[in-house]
């Protein structure tokens, strides 16, 4: 856990001051907006309904359309260098288990926190729309977060961001895996980058019963298999990690004859873009080698997804102070092998992807409680709360990068 020292900003406390006090004004609405959302939510490339909730939601017009269905709205008359706040639209196809009133009914359901993101940025902007803020701010609505193609490198490659002068963006999510009420902001590579693979193997089919007339790619692909097991163990820095894994097996169609194919899918995982590269390639070598040794042939096919999802420092650690004077306990060094598309908007100005520890929801009768997608999978009501108070340190963080920051107007009140 980090402690962050020193005195902050006077400029930017009086603003956090000011901004939190009317964020609690906006969260009642917020946790209602949330319920509606997580009662009707939609699939990624099909997010027309929810953006149109979170827009009118906002109050700040019908902002910019991009990558589809997401929406860029502008806080607000000022412009200039910007700070952006994303929350992501989609839900994903697990039918709810939950019992709460307010449960999805169909087959789609925010089983990964989306709807108290989008919630909580809400709070945030209609925060700022109505007592001002340190720096301009934009609500970046982003569909696809959890569909292909990645809707976050949609939007950056629109161009529209360069032309909101969107110079630092930030984004919170909910994290089971943290415990309940921490919040992690760690500098550098926080998220894996992803590439899918598929190895297929070509042998020479036949009867069952005659082995010895056949090159069998089922037995060489299980080689294959156990042998890519080593790559990570014994070709990446331990301090640094990696994940291989085989998730998918096909072969053959009866128990008594032997395929001309046999295929495995699985994912790739890295921190480290040298890595990515090394390990690839060395896939490509292993699952060559391994079944020409059966009498085999195998070819390897890959697929990038996501980078490396890699904080900025200075805004990581600018963000600190500001979740410690709200009085949250505060994690600078987890890291996780998962992946987000937020890793496209760090390539493209300075981000930070803000992790907050959730209670996941009620325990199963093991006692095991739910992590992210599952069908159980339900935060608190605390959660927008807690999303608004991360995306308001982030915010103040990104106002502090940008230059000098004005203190309120003296006699600023709420509305």
């Amino acid at each position: 856990m980090s402690t962050p020292v020193g005195d902050p900003d006077p400029a930017l406390a009086a603003w956090h001051d000011l901004l939190r006090a009317a964020v609690a004004e906006e969260l009642p609405a917020a946790v209602a907006l949330r319920h509606a959302l997580h009662a009707d939510p939609r699939r990624s490339g099909d997010e027309a309904d929810t953006t149109s909730a979170v827009v009118a939601a906002l109050g700040a017009g019908e902002g910019r359309q991009v990558a589809g269905t997401g929406r860029l709205v502008r806080i607000g008359t000022t412009t200039g260098p910007t700070v952006a706040l994303r929350a992501e639209l989609d839900g994903l196809v697990v039918t709810e288990t939950t019992a709460v009133e307010w449960a999805a009914t169909g087959p789609v359901m925010h089983a990964c926190g989306h709807d108290a993101h989008l919630a909580g940025l809400v709070a945030v902007c209609r925060a700022v729309a109505r007592v001002g803020g340190p720096a301009p701010l934009l609500a970046l609505l982003q569909p696809r977060e959890e569909g292909a193609p990645s809707g976050a490198r949609d939007v950056v490659a629109s161009g529209l961001l360069a032309e909101e002068q969107v110079v630092a963006i930030v984004a919170a999510h909910v994290q089971p895996q943290l415990a309940d009420g921490v919040v992690n902001a760690t500098p550098g590579p926080v998220n894996a980058a992803t590439d899918e693979f598929t190895v297929t193997v070509t042998g020479h089919g036949g009867h069952g019963g005659y082995p010895h007339t056949t090159a069998d790619p089922v037995l060489a692909l299980a080689a294959v298999v156990v042998a890519l097991q080593q790559l990570v163990s014994r070709r990446v820095d331990p301090t640094v990690g990696a994940v291989l894994a085989v998730t998918q097996l096909d072969a053959g169609s009866s128990f008594n004859v032997v395929p001309d194919t046999a295929r495995a899918r699985g994912g790739l995982r890295v921190m480290r873009e040298s890595d990515r590269t090394m390990l690839l390639q060395a896939l490509g070598d292993v699952a060559e080698h391994t079944a020409a040794a059966y009498g085999c042939t195998a070819v390897v096919h890959s697929e990038s997804n996501e980078p490396v999802l890699a904080n900025d420092p200075d805004l990581a650690r600018a963000t600190l102070p500001w979740l410690a004077r709200a009085g949250v306990e505060v994690d600078d060094s987890w890291r996780s092998f998962g992946a987000d598309d937020f890793s496209h908007y760090c390539a493209d100005a300075r981000g930070l992807m803000l992790f907050l520890g959730v209670d996941g929801g009620a325990p199963d009768a093991a006692g095991r409680r739910p992590g992210l997608h599952s069908p159980r999978f339900l935060p608190g009501e605390d959660a927008v709360a807690r999303v608004a108070e991360a995306l308001l340190a982030g915010y103040l963080a990104g106002a502090g990068r940008l230059g000098p920051v004005e203190p309120p107007r003296a006699g600023r009140r709420l509305a």
